[in-house]
């Protein structure tokens, strides 16, 4: 997939380019790295996942994972960086599933920024996962340039390797479920910042700002307003028990009261 080579990794030379290659993803402060070389070395020899994607003899992207409960069925997706836009990060996906296939499992699970709409776009309509727990602060402080400053709040996917609408992403077709005309906005974008509305409907609507990264950087009051809001509003449905369905082109997550 465009001039991409995949394959697993276990040599210390290897898991160092790894490790540099993450490194200036996150840029993270002295003991904040995403994942050490120690531990990428224990996880591949331990029958784990650790996988570069190369163009030629570069690393251009990584992915790690381990074997987690319940035992057989399921694998983590733990850390994974990639160049942005070049379809890398996709065919690292594509790649995790079948070795997870290969071994009998059936679902993938990571955790990602809920607020970072490209992750929720890639996640949830490139890749047909499903966000199935909002998990408050769930990595505490984060020592690195793209986190800093900001709470760890993070959404569990859980990607069902077999399920109609993976496959159909993984031939393609993204998943866009259809939004019905009587779907109410709980969480609103409105001149950059979140605004509340009504949660009493069945479809809900939650927005996400278009670059929580950037707004980090420019002013980050706001961009705590916008943590704790969605934190507020998705986190609260979510843990009532509502369902995300999908993630709108106009960077809204799709959540469907079940009750």
């Amino acid at each position: 997939m465009n001039g991409l080579v995949l394959r697993e990794l276990r040599s210390i030379e290897e898991l160092e380019e790894v490790l540099r290659l993450f490194d200036g993803i996150w840029h993270p402060a002295p003991g904040g790295e995403p994942i050490t070389v120690e531990l990428m070395r224990a996880l591949a020899h331990t029958g784990n996942y650790v996988t570069g994607a190369y163009r030629g003899d570069r690393l251009v992207g990584a992915s790690v994972g381990f074997l987690a409960a319940p035992a057989g069925q399921v694998l983590h997706s733990h850390v994974t960086g990639a160049a942005i836009g070049h379809g890398i990060g996709f065919a690292l996906k594509l790649h995790q599933r079948g070795w997870a296939l290969d071994r009998g499992l059936d679902r993938i699970t990571w955790t990602y920024d809920p607020l970072v709409r490209r992750n929720s776009h890639f996640n949830l309509v490139k890749l047909g996962a499903r966000p199935e727990e909002y998990l408050r602060s769930f990595y505490g402080v984060m020592g690195d340039a793209i986190n800093t400053g900001d709470e760890s709040d993070r959404m569990l996917a859980v990607w069902r390797l077999t399920e109609s609408r993976v496959i159909a992403a993984v031939r393609g077709e993204p998943c866009r479920p259809e939004i019905p005309p009587d779907a109410v906005t709980a969480l609103a974008e409105r001149d950059g910042r979140p605004v509340a509305g009504r949660t009493d409907a069945r479809t809900l609507l939650v927005a996400v700002p278009p670059d929580i990264e950037a707004l980090r950087r420019t002013d980050p009051g706001t961009a705590r307003t916008w943590r704790h809001a969605v934190r507020d509003v998705l986190g609260a449905l979510m843990g009532e028990g509502a369902r995300v369905t999908g993630f709108s082109g106009e960077g809204h997550y799709i959540v469907e009261r079940t009750g």
